[in-house]
């Protein structure tokens, strides 16, 4: 596996930074792209991966992806970039929220995948496959109460994963989607609540051991070790204390009886 070379967006903190830092411990290459370039450079110095500072929402800084990708030549594209604004009700959500979501987790995916899909194919001419794997979230087919912006731009995403995976059929490119559901990161919430730590806190209050990027990582990273030709469509990843998207247990969990 050590021939291995992938893009990892969001690489910067969170899911993404931890799919980093497992690619590289099982000996792959990684070039790192996210919008923060001294976080990048603090992860390069601990793991030693190549970075790129590109903002996946501005089409210049996507087409200096396409630049420093040609010359990575990777074998493997994971998105993770993406995010949630807002937990409102419909009638209270702002269009610039629903924006920012659609930007981030939908329109900067489909950018991405225009640079990047030509040379994963030019990957495998030889031989061997490549992969694209999309984190998404159970949001993505589970309506819930202050989800509407993130139900929406998750379940668009996910349909273009499922349409590209329809529409590579005979080519030797796997297209697979991981969605978590409740994960504990340093950013994703306090970005939803607009920097309140409180509230971001609130979420996991009383939650026994949510998931962390660090659980996601490893599954993720799992999943591209198996042979090429083993394609893993959906995984679908939450804590135990989470049975529904909006049914999560507080308090210990407790074996009855």
């Amino acid at each position: 596996m050590s021939e291995k070379r992938i893009i990892v967006t969001g690489a910067s903190s969170g899911i993404g930074e931890a799919v980093a830092r497992h690619a590289v411990a099982r000996g792959w290459q990684v070039l790192a792209v996210a919008r923060r370039q001294e976080r990048l450079d603090a992860l390069a110095a601990d793991i030693g991966c190549e970075v790129l500072a590109a903002d996946l929402t501005d089409e210049g800084d996507v087409a200096k992806l396409a630049e420093v990708a040609a010359a990575f030549r990777p074998t493997s594209l994971v998105n993770v970039a993406g995010g949630a604004k807002g937990a409102a009700e419909i009638a209270e959500t702002t269009l610039e929220d629903w924006r920012w979501m659609f930007e981030s987790n939908v329109i900067a995916t489909k950018r991405v995948l225009d640079a990047i899909l030509p040379l994963l194919r030019e990957s495998t001419r030889g031989g061997g496959y490549a992969e694209i794997m999309t984190v998404t979230s159970i949001a993505a087919t589970v309506a819930y109460t202050g989800g509407s912006g993130y139900n929406a731009a998750k379940a668009a995403e996910k349909q273009l994963v499922d349409v590209l995976r329809l529409e590579l059929q005979g080519e030797p490119i796997r297209v697979m989607e991981v969605a978590p559901g409740m994960v504990w990161t340093e950013e994703f919430s306090l970005v939803r609540f607009g920097g309140d730590q409180a509230k971001a806190d609130a979420v996991y209050q009383d939650v026994q051991d949510p998931l962390t990027a660090d659980d996601v990582a490893q599954v993720m990273t799992d999943i591209l070790a198996l042979p090429g030709h083993v394609s893993v469509d959906e995984t679908i990843i939450k804590p135990v204390a989470q049975t529904h998207p909006w049914r999560v247990h507080k308090g210990p969990l407790v074996a009855k009886g």
